[in-house]
């Protein structure tokens, strides 16, 4: 019998046959169909990248909060899922600079209760996205920073910190800034490719000198 027939369909072709009983072959499929209805739910406001063809590693081009001095940044948010995901919360990182007292501007580690400490398996990824990174972005805590120096400026001088923040922005925060890995190796090489061609011809122009 066709094995397909068997199968239990999944969002986007993802499918696993009825007869898996395997525990962790069942986490994967429940991480899969995770980030499956996840896609489906965000793709309409969010651009997701993914890593490796993997399920369980992803980019989200996450905006900063409307009417905030965040916005009209743009940040890629590295996202991965655990194998106890959603018991456990996900790793999430920026990897674009934001100048935040809650990041750390040199790994993007986010110092977030709700994703850190008291997560729960009622939360999910579009939580991540729509709540509880806008709130971190419009309610810094510089009680609990991550980058002592933005959290320092903040309580010392408010305007400052906010011309500090709009110029990350500006610098580090544009659509420029998050184009994939890819695309910009694919024009190193085509920049190497075309300097070789041209180290070539003038090699060959030197080499039919006149004596």
């Amino acid at each position: 019998m066709d094995l397909m027939k068997l199968s239990v369909l999944l969002p986007f072709g993802l499918w696993v046959h009825p007869s898996i009983h395997s525990l962790s072959l069942v986490r994967t499929v429940d991480s899969c169909l995770i980030l499956a209805c996840f896609s489906c739910r965000m793709m309409s406001d969010y651009k997701v990248d993914m890593i490796n063809d993997g399920m369980q590693e992803f980019f989200v081009h996450f905006h900063g909060p409307k009417d905030s001095i965040y916005q009209g940044g743009v940040w890629k948010v590295r996202v991965e899922l655990t194998e106890a995901y959603p018991y456990k919360s996900p790793s999430i990182g920026f990897t674009n600079k934001i100048y935040h007292p809650n990041v750390d501007e040199m790994s993007g580690s986010v110092c977030l209760d709700v994703i850190n400490q008291t997560w729960s398996p009622m939360f999910d990824l579009v939580n991540i996205f729509e709540v509880f990174l806008p709130q971190l972005l419009l309610y810094p805590n510089p009680s609990d920073p991550l980058n002592g120096e933005a959290a320092s400026l903040m309580m010392r001088d408010k305007n400052a910190y906010e011309n500090k923040v709009k110029e990350y922005c500006e610098r580090y925060a544009k659509p420029e800034d998050i184009s994939p890995e890819e695309e910009e190796e694919e024009e190193s090489d085509e920049e190497l490719s075309d300097a070789e061609g041209y180290d070539s011809g003038d090699e060959a122009i030197m080499g039919h000198a006149d004596p």
